[in-house]
């Protein structure tokens, strides 16, 4: 499986949820913490992001960047078998 991230900046982030519910791994939640604006900003919660970019396309705020791990090539894993 394809391992992914998020990196969520809190300080845009009005906690709206949307990407709460739209991840399918529920790798997201909302964090105990407010930022400067008065919300309660979404977090990684789990290690489990598949870098989807549900959680990305869905967020109003456009708070949300994802990282995903290149694909390894069939040619390296043919050569390290």
């Amino acid at each position: 499986m394809i391992k992914g991230t998020v990196i969520i900046n809190a300080k845009i982030c009005k906690g709206c949820e949307l990407c709460i519910l739209a991840c399918p791994q529920n790798a997201l939640g909302l964090s105990s913490n407010f930022n400067e604006k008065g919300y309660r900003y979404v977090e990684l919660i789990y290690d489990a992001c598949t870098g989807c970019t549900n959680c990305a396309l869905v967020c109003p705020e456009a708070a949300i960047t994802v990282y995903r791990q290149a694909k390894p090539s069939k040619k390296s894993q043919i050569k390290s078998e």
